[in-house]
């Protein structure tokens, strides 16, 4: 029998009004009891008394058993859900930034008392990976996940793609939609779908991965010559995060725009959405395929783990339990497209060996292969206006 959850919310924001209207219509047996909000003087849709702007109104509530985090400070979020968990109160969160950042100790602070923290809507908004990484694929050897994890990126590229539209006018398109932030680099930059990388390779593979040390490069300095590069070779660029098994020992994870061909699996997800490719070794190609921004969409995976909450579940963190030792490694070969402009720079960058090289008035390219942590080391040379970075796939 399911136990009555009394919730206490952190936020309200987009997913927090998403997740307050898909409650309005059931009948979960739960009750939400307060929301802490940051700003007091702003109208709200529900009455006055349900807010506060204090933390301590929920973590010091002995009635209230669950707490749901949906705010944007990381930093503030790992507090809210530190102190809930080590106080005995389950928490559902969609914090990616926080919860890659933290998952160790999070993970050490579940075990230590017996609490609960589920963040299916941190990572490819309505897509239930996480739950299919911890009890379909709980035994199963995974060769690689990849896909596109973020909405706002694939939302502007399918524009560029699709509509012909400017990378600058898409990005002002996915802005006003919602999409995009007003600072758009999580999104763009590659950090946004890195945060969630982190966290699915630790249900992948059993890994700790500080999300400082995983490469991204976004899409936040691709051009028009790399736009008509793609269309003559008839690909389409999109932004995937990759987590791979490269031997027995070590797995790679990075974040980088690539080229992709129409057989790809993802050539075909466009606009917002979101689609996660798991390559296993006996159930081989998996696809999920769903909406991966929006309050509704990821209110619904948000409210898919509170549901769970009222049996008791939780993440097993099977992969870290066995006995065999992952370990996460930048030695691996790529290749990739680089246009540049400056012929020094290409001086300073080791590629293993160039097949192609591309001078015109305007831009200059080269196609080689390099290795992923000479790309590390070289970020900053690497990821400047005039310059974009992408691999072929």
């Amino acid at each position: 029998m399911s136990k009555k959850l009394t919730i206490g919310m952190f936020g309200f924001g987009v997913v927090g009004q998403g997740l307050y209207d898909i409650i309005k219509t059931k009948h979960l047996n739960l009750e939400i009891k307060k929301f802490v909000i940051k700003n007091a003087d702003k109208k709200r849709t529900l009455p006055a008394e349900l807010f506060t702007t204090d933390p301590d109104v929920i973590l010091n509530d002995p009635e209230i058993n669950t707490v749901v985090e949906l705010i944007d400070d990381a930093d503030a979020a790992f507090e809210i859900t530190k102190r809930a968990l080590s106080s005995g109160k389950n928490v559902v969160s969609a914090n990616k930034k926080m919860i890659a950042t933290h998952l160790e100790e999070l993970t050490e602070i579940q075990q230590e008392h017996g609490t609960s923290l589920l963040y299916e809507g941190a990572v490819c908004g309505s897509i239930p990976i996480i739950r299919n990484l911890e009890e379909y694929y709980d035994n199963e050897l995974l060769h690689s996940i990849s896909g596109i994890f973020n909405g706002s990126s694939n939302y502007i590229l399918s524009k560029i793609f699709n509509e012909n539209q400017s990378y600058t006018d898409a990005l002002k398109k996915a802005q006003e939609l919602g999409f995009a932030e007003t600072d758009p680099t999580l999104d763009v930059g590659g950090y946004d779908p890195k945060y969630k990388l982190a966290i699915v390779a630790s249900h992948a593979y059993g890994v700790y991965i500080n999300p400082e040390l995983i490469l991204n490069l976004g899409i936040d300095t691709l051009g028009n010559a790399d736009i008509r590069y793609a269309r003559e070779k008839n690909y389409k660029i999109k932004l995937i995060p990759l987590a791979k098994e490269v031997d027995q020992n070590h797995v790679v994870l990075y974040v980088l725009p690539k080229f992709i061909s129409n057989n790809n699996i993802l050539f075909n997800v466009e606009n917002e959405n979101n689609g996660v490719l798991v390559k296993a070794a006996f159930a081989d190609e998996q696809f999920f395929y769903g909406k991966g921004a929006g309050g509704h969409p990821t209110g619904s995976a948000v409210l898919s783990d509170i549901a769970a909450l009222r049996y008791d579940y939780k993440y097993e963190y099977k992969k870290h339990l066995e006995s065999k030792e992952l370990s996460y490694s930048t030695d691996y070969q790529l290749k990739v497209y680089f246009r540049y402009e400056d012929e020094d720079l290409l001086e300073n960058i080791n590629f293993d060996s160039i097949s192609e090289r591309f001078y015109s008035e305007d831009h200059k390219y080269v196609i080689g292969h390099i290795n992923l942590q000479e790309i590390i080391e070289k970020r900053e040379l690497i990821h400047q206006q005039g310059n974009f970075l992408a691999e072929i796939v």
